[in-house]
Order: C-alpha cells, then structure tokens, then sequence
C-alpha cells in the first residue's frame, strides 16, 4: 500500500468513527429526553424542569446537525480530490 492509500484509510476510519458518535448522542439525547418526561411528573418534579431538559435535548440534536454537516463536507471534500 501507498502512503496516499493509508491516509486515505486512516481519514475513513476517523470519519466512520465520528459518524458512530454522532449517532450515540442522538440516541442517547433522544432516550434520556424521554426518560425525563416519564419520571419528571413520578417524582414531582416542577414544570420548570421540563423545559430544563427540553433546551439540554435540543443542544445535544444542534450538536449533531453541526457535525453531521461537518461530516458531509468532508466526505465530500474527499471525493473531489480522488
């Protein structure tokens, strides 16, 4: 193999490896938001809460938008210069 062909890789590998993240965060963004609008009212908690975790879900899916678009351009960058 070349050096090109293993940078290649190695940049492949990393963005794979950004993907899987990104999409554990929204998961995990989208089951605890979930979770917290289940046990919130079961254990008495404040209306006020409910927006506490609302704005903490949606920083968590704006974070994943961004590096999913930051993704995107990369993969895409890549392809023009093959």
């Amino acid at each position: 193999m070349t050096a090109q062909n293993e940078s290649t890789e190695e940049r492949e590998r990393a963005l794979a490896s950004k993907g899987r993240m990104v999409s554990l965060v929204i998961v995990g963004t989208m089951v605890l938001w979930m979770l917290s609008l289940w046990l919130g009212p079961m254990l008495g908690l404040p209306g006020r809460y409910a927006f506490l975790f609302d704005f903490a879900a949606l920083a968590g899916l704006v974070w994943a938008l961004v590096v999913s678009l930051q993704l995107r351009r990369a993969r895409k960058d890549a392809q023009a210069k093959r």
